[in-house]
């Protein structure tokens, strides 16, 4: 599959595409919101995207492996090198709230690695995507890709934070920091904004998942920016336990790297 990236790149921006707009169709007519077991919420768009992802890609790549939030884990997904990991709708809350950031999420990882990533914004119809080794684009409707960086900025830095997770007292606690610049966002639209220069750290305490972060690691990555765990360590993918335990951390250079106080949680 190594050399077929620029093929499976464009056919998981299609099938994002193509998700985005089932998505829309719902969030226009309205939707019901069920309490999934992990007590996250889901919606019927969430549902539809999944399976018109899966149907798509397992059709072309049978021979891969693939892992989706709202599909059952099957771990004989380990077995293979190569695995699709699918967040059909990041951001269900901000969906429900109608906030408009909310993404789709489709990577792909080859020996625990991401190697492809694409983030897809409905209700923008903005997309960021990238190849390993190829650099990391934004592309706007009707627009020309362009190649997308993180800033050089290591002074007066620009902190993303979540709009639905993040603690109340989110402010004060980053101006513990020294950090007075904030700018909140939903979804994988924080890591985006790092990768294009508009931000420059995002640190993450609490639970995330391996669907949360695949795609837009390898799209900061590409784009110069770093995603480690809390610990410094690799984030690696297509694991048996899914959870992102550790937490993690984005930046735009490594010079920005803040040592959290204890018990501290942003």
């Amino acid at each position: 599959m190594l050399n077929r990236l620029n093929e499976i790149l464009e056919d998981c921006i299609s099938a994002a595409y193509e998700a985005g707009e089932a998505i829309l169709k719902i969030y226009n007519e309205g939707f019901h919101v069920q309490e999934k077991a992990d007590h996250t919420p889901v919606t019927e768009a969430d549902i539809k995207a999944n399976q018109i992802i899966l149907e798509r890609l397992m059709k072309k790549y049978p021979g891969a492996a693939f892992l989706a939030e709202e599909s059952a884990d099957d771990l004989s997904r380990q077995e293979k090198d190569w695995c699709f990991i699918i967040d059909p709708l990041d951001g269900t809350k901000e969906f429900i709230k109608r906030s408009n950031e909310f993404t789709v999420n489709i990577a792909l990882v080859n020996d625990q690695r991401p190697v492809l990533g694409v983030v897809y914004i409905p209700a923008l119809r903005d997309v960021y995507y990238a190849v390993k080794g190829k650099g990391a684009f934004k592309k706007e409707i009707n627009k020309a890709p362009e190649r997308i960086g993180v800033s050089d900025r290591t002074k007066d830095i620009r902190a993303a934070v979540s709009r639905s997770n993040s603690p109340s007292n989110i402010k004060e606690i980053l101006a513990g920091y020294g950090i007075k610049n904030i700018i909140f966002a939903g979804s994988a639209l924080k890591g985006c904004l790092i990768a294009s220069g508009k931000a420059e750290i995002y640190y993450r305490g609490g639970l995330t998942s391996e669907w949360d972060t695949a795609a837009m690691q390898c799209i900061v990555e590409e784009a110069g920016g770093i995603l480690r765990q809390l610990d410094d360590s690799e984030m690696l993918y297509n694991r048996a336990d899914t959870l992102n335990r550790k937490g993690f951390y984005i930046l735009n250079r490594e010079e920005n790297k803040i040592k959290l106080k204890e018990g501290s949680d942003i």
